[in-house]
């Protein structure tokens, strides 16, 4: 029996998308995959709606590899409205309570410090983990409460950047797994308060370059222009993707002879003589050193396939 015909192209790599505000990030995605025309997309450390920023979204076969960036750490700016606080801890909510916002500067240096370096954090209800196999957000919604047990974060830096009136901005650098707007709630009950999210934006995901953000509108724009100069969409858009491998960037590269990697490939483990002690790799191939997937180092020493490249780019 055939395989059924896919509609789009086999394209590879990361586009570091700037999320628009008012979007789910599943929105944008959707839309990412239709002007790449891509068989297969999907985002990493999604986006709430209210929020902005950096959102690195995988096509083809960096899909494979899209879990490594939910572990990397990244950077927020964010300003909190004081005196409100609201059932999600953003503007997006409702106000559940409002307080008068009373308290010194060296009140709030204390409270700042307080959550800076490793803590434990109670997630939201209005956030994607599952129960039961299905996201919090959705009990919350229906009013139901779930318990959840504290999780370990680090907030390696935050810094204060101003106070005025009832906005307080800060820039956060913080590990997988942190939520702002808890901590934003949970400083607002610090300071007696209450406070929640009214403007947040992610400015970095891992080591990913700035400068390499593109918006919807200019996707949109490039497309246009393909087409006014008769030329496929993807001579202007293809450029823009980083490596299929970029997720995994942070990990030790092993490269194997052509010989060897084919019996990897093949899902069998190898020797390798540049090969660490354990851990997870990134494995390449040959003079050219072609990313051929993840392997993860066995017992007996040897980089074992733990994710393949199967397509590649023609």
């Amino acid at each position: 029996m055939s395989r059924p015909r896919r509609r789009g192209r086999d394209v590879h790599g990361v586009l570091l998308l700037d999320k628009p505000q008012g979007a789910s990030s599943n929105d944008v995605l959707q839309k990412v995959k239709r002007l790449f025309q891509a068989n297969r997309a999907g985002h990493t450390g999604a986006l709430d709606p209210l929020a902005t920023g950096m959102l690195p979204i995988c096509l083809g076969e960096a899909t494979k590899f899209s879990q490594y960036l939910l572990d990397a750490d990244k950077r927020y700016r964010v300003i909190a409205r004081l005196g409100k606080r609201t059932d999600t801890s953003d503007a997006d909510g409702q106000i559940v309570q409002e307080r008068e916002v009373n308290f010194t500067p060296a009140e709030l240096a204390a409270a700042l410090d307080r959550f800076r370096g490793e803590t434990q954090q109670v997630p939201s209800m209005f956030s994607a983990l599952k129960h039961q196999g299905r996201p919090l957000y959705e009990y919350a919604r229906q009013g139901i409460e779930v318990a959840r047990e504290a999780r370990p974060i680090v907030v390696y830096e935050l810094l204060f950047l101003r106070h005025e009136g009832d906005e307080l901005e800060l820039e956060i650098h913080c590990s997988k797994g942190t939520y702002i707007r808890t901590i934003i709630d949970d400083l607002g009950e610090v300071l007696g308060c209450g406070a929640h999210v009214s403007m947040l934006r992610r400015l970095a995901v891992s080591r990913y370059p700035v400068e390499r953000m593109v918006t919807l509108a200019q996707l949109t724009e490039l497309v246009a222009d393909a087409e006014r100069q008769s030329v496929p969409s993807s001579t202007l858009l293809d450029p823009l993707l980083l490596p299929m491998d970029s997720p995994a960037a942070d990990f030790p590269v092993v490269n194997l002879l052509t010989s060897v990697a084919s019996y990897f490939r093949q899902g069998q483990p190898v020797r390798a003589a540049n090969a660490p002690f354990e851990g997870l790799v990134r494995v390449t191939e040959g003079e050219e050193q072609r990313f051929i997937g993840m392997g993860i180092i066995d017992d007996e020493g040897r980089v074992a396939p733990r994710r393949l490249v199967v397509e590649y780019p023609l």
